[in-house]
């Protein structure tokens, strides 16, 4: 008898020991980065910085991961103000995706060749990989409006669609990454956040350029 209960004790640890590894990946609620798993739909216009904010912070809260601040990856260049930076907006590290795998320990290191940003890391907040070159469609396109030091474009030019408010077809244009950094435009087309600038900013014109309205999101506390 007491054989039998020594063993059945055994078989119940070494059940919860597999079920605790099993389950041993962090929740959504640990979740700091992610990419949107979805965009909007409605182009580059975005709701301004505002709504991709707001935007971020609900595709978090609908995977648990709501009692965070979320911020979009987004630069912005308002008329007669100060010039946003994408980088000064998403806190101060460290990031980690909903597998619990470390993309950058603080802003800096986000911004050098030592981030830990590929394909395999750029998952939504649903876990999944976002399709890039080779898949189809690729949507490997990552709104940010930012040069690759998460700065502002500041050449006058607009690089973020009316500071993320407008979806025009033949006017503007959005400054775009690439999340599983590969593309045919040498050393930028390997940039996870300034590779090239978008058609127009109209749905259509992201997807011709290789994207769907996504963007990162970065939890800023």
């Amino acid at each position: 008898m007491k054989s039998w209960l020594f063993l059945s004790a055994a078989m119940v640890f070494a059940v919860t020991v597999f079920l605790g590894g099993a389950y041993s990946t962090p929740q959504a609620s640990q979740m700091t980065f992610f990419v949107t798993s979805v965009g909007p739909g409605n182009g580059a216009n975005l709701g301004g910085l505002e709504g991709a904010d707001a935007y971020c912070q609900k595709l978090a809260a609908a995977v648990g991961a709501g009692n965070r601040t979320w911020r979009a990856y987004l630069s912005a260049n308002p008329q007669g103000k100060p010039a946003i930076n994408a980088r000064d907006r998403i806190g101060k590290g460290p990031w980690v995706n909903v597998k619990g795998v470390q993309i950058a320990a603080n802003v800096a290191e986000l911004h050098s060749d030592k981030n830990n940003m590929t394909k395999e890391t750029n998952l939504t907040e649903k876990g999944a990989t976002v399709n890039g070159v080779g898949d189809k469609p690729n949507q490997h396109d990552i709104l940010t409006g930012s040069q690759a030091d998460g700065t502002a474009l500041t050449d006058g030019m607009d690089h973020t669609c009316s500071n993320w408010t407008s979806n025009a077809e033949n006017a503007g244009s959005a400054q775009v990454g690439h999340s599983d950094r590969m593309g045919g435009r040498g050393a930028t087309g390997m940039s996870w956040n300034s590779a090239h600038g978008s058609k127009g900013c109209s749905q259509a014109n992201l997807v011709a350029t290789g994207g769907a309205g996504l963007f990162y999101c970065f939890a800023a506390n």
